[in-house]
């Protein structure tokens, strides 16, 4: 089955045997890494994060960019991410991306003790390093893959001696044991292998109200948007200008998306506005002498 990602002829190029990849990827990959950076920096506004993180973003890498692509494919929101990037245990229903986020120059295998009903002799474990994720492991499951950032690499096993990275690595254990949470990158996540963040493309298809259902919700609706009809502005005038009656008012909680159900990649995450006052539209403001609106409407104003 053909990958469905904008990254998939730049990244995996990679591996053996893929042709070189030509300019059109390399533009379609530039636009899928400027997608994840805008996440990263949208969601940088709202979390807590270790400093660093938007600046690490500049230095995002194309496998990176992959795998974080994936995980939003598969029905990450942006208020999820901030557990990917603070170390959260991610279930992914799909087996097919353990091989997809190997890659050939940059991956390699690893030790972890996660998910030890797997044979790591058939599935090792693999890592990637990275200046957003730091530390990406990733591993197979028995119905797909799990994914985990780590603040500190680990390398000890088998005949090596311990390295400084590997005592900063028992340091952030130590961490995680008093905390109950993963060490990550950016922060601290309760997004544990025990509690794990789950994504599922079968959780991602729309479905459609039966109609009983659907009338109730309709109705539901109309008295929470009637009873929050709030204005800065006296009843009488709010009742000339009622707000658009929309038919299906149910399709606004996302049944009637056509990629996946909920509300999409924002998800409940904080909306906010951000605008700059014009310095002319200001010193027009400053500077007028408009006769107040409600002036005109007295008896003797103009008709």
């Amino acid at each position: 089955m053909e990958r469905k990602h904008a990254l998939a002829s730049i990244t995996h190029p990679r591996r053996p045997g893929r042709a070189v990849p030509d300019s059109a990827s390399d533009r379609r990959a530039e636009q899928v890494r400027t997608r994840v950076r805008l996440m990263i920096e949208i969601t940088a506004r709202a979390g807590v994060y270790r400093k660093g993180l938007v600046a690490a973003t500049r230095r995002l890498s194309p496998e990176e960019a992959a795998i974080l692509s994936d995980l939003e494919r598969h029905g990450l929101q942006v208020p999820q991410l901030h557990d990917v990037l603070c170390g959260g245990h991610v279930l992914v229903d799909e087996p097919r991306l353990y091989e997809d986020w190997r890659f050939a120059e940059v991956s390699h295998e690893r030790l972890s003790s996660h998910h030890r009903d797997i044979d790591k002799a058939v599935y090792p474990d693999i890592g990637m390093r990275g200046d957003v994720v730091r530390e990406k492991l990733h591993g197979r499951t028995a119905q797909g893959t799990w994914v985990q950032l780590e603040k500190t690499p680990a390398a000890f096993g088998g005949r090596k001696l311990p390295s400084p990275g590997d005592l900063r690595h028992l340091v952030d254990y130590v961490v995680y044991r008093v905390t109950r949470s993963n060490v990550g990158p950016w922060g601290l996540s309760r997004m544990t292998e025990r509690r794990p963040l789950y994504l599922a493309p079968v959780l991602a298809v729309p479905t459609a109200l039966t109609p009983p259902v659907a009338r109730m919700l309709t109705q539901a609706l109309r008295r929470i948007e009637e009873s929050d009809d709030a204005t800065a502005v006296s009843e009488d005038l709010a009742a000339r200008f009622p707000p658009p009656d929309r038919e299906d008012l149910a399709g606004e909680l996302g049944q009637s998306l056509p990629d996946r159900a909920g509300r999409g990649l924002f998800g409940n995450s904080e909306v906010w506005v951000t605008e700059t006052l014009s310095p002319s539209c200001a010193a027009v403001l400053r500077g007028s002498r408009v006769t107040p609106v409600v002036d005109l409407l007295q008896p003797g104003g103009p008709s």
